[in-house]
């Protein structure tokens, strides 16, 4: 091997580990900054408008110089409706009932065990032994968060469920992402363009809305971050690390997103954890490193 070539390759992993930073912390932050929005005057609704402005005006650059994303029509339908509007309202409706930590383990952790189910159920893929076990850490963290004692936990029960219809909505459009090999930025174009076609209408005629009482800022942080950022931006970074060292990387970069989110949730918006939260977060994470970590050494 040559030097250039050496340094080619080192020059690859670098951008892979700085996309998969980038990754973790939009991820960090889509958590923490979606709890502000449900915090605010704004509806879930609302928020998820917001998120379809951004997605929608991020996009159309991308389209201008690409067209069309070109899809299946049935294919289309069912990214859209997964990644497109099922996966963020349902989070979106979770953040108005039930604490940050709990989004970051159930949607973040909890998508390996969504996924596993799944392929289990639709696609008969039987998960091995030591991803059961790695599934078991997930399972078991998420239900010392849904059973811990105070405050913080009184009726997140059904938030709880909201981010757990968010996880199986993005495992399984990850699922159909795999089974019909879509790229990964037709994807994200269909999704950043047909989802606010099909949601914006209807939420301007029929939807609960507080957009008058809210200030411009607080709109603002979901048209950019949620739409820009965590929709498309995100998309792109991942596919790039992804590209450039692989998927066991930025899949074991992820582990580290139940603890980031629960840190700064306690500190930026006070929800705080007991023991039994803490250990929750604690087991989901462990849980998620280790399946990765095995898979890795297979």
């Amino acid at each position: 091997m040559t030097s250039e070539t050496e340094a080619a390759l080192a020059r690859e992993r670098r951008i892979g580990w700085l996309c998969a930073l980038a990754v973790v912390l939009i991820w960090v932050g889509f958590q923490i900054t979606g709890r502000v929005a449900a915090l605010s005057p704004l509806t879930a609704w609302d928020v998820g408008a917001m998120r379809y402005v951004g997605a929608f005006l991020a996009v159309l650059p991308i389209l201008a110089l690409r067209g069309l994303p070109r899809m299946a029509p049935h294919r289309l339908a069912a990214v859209v409706a997964t990644a497109g509007i099922a996966f963020p309202l349902s989070a979106y409706l979770g953040f108005t009932l039930a604490p940050a930590a709990h989004a970051a383990v159930i949607m973040s952790a909890g998508l390996p065990v969504a996924t596993s189910l799944l392929a289990w159920i639709f696609l008969r893929e039987v998960p091995g032994r030591t991803r059961l076990i790695s599934l078991g850490g997930v399972v078991a963290g998420v239900l010392l968060l849904a059973f811990e004692a105070g405050p913080a936990a009184t009726g997140a029960w059904r938030g709880d469920l909201c981010y757990a219809a968010a996880a199986f909505s993005w495992a399984a459009y990850t699922l159909l992402v795999r089974r019909w090999r879509l790229p990964a930025l037709e994807a994200t174009l269909a999704v950043g363009l047909y989802a606010a076609l099909v949601y914006l209408p209807v939420w301007w005629l029929l939807l609960p809305s507080a957009t008058a009482e809210a200030s411009l800022g607080a709109m603002l942080v979901p048209v950019v971050y949620h739409g820009a950022l965590a929709a498309v931006v995100a998309g792109l970074f991942y596919t790039r690390s992804v590209a450039a060292l692989g998927p066991g990387p930025i899949t074991l970069s992820a582990g580290a997103v139940p603890a980031l989110v629960a840190v700064s949730a306690w500190v930026l918006l006070g929800e705080q954890l007991g023991p039994a939260g803490i250990a929750g977060v604690g087991l989901a994470c462990a849980g998620l490193v280790w399946g990765v970590a095995a898979a890795r050494r297979a």
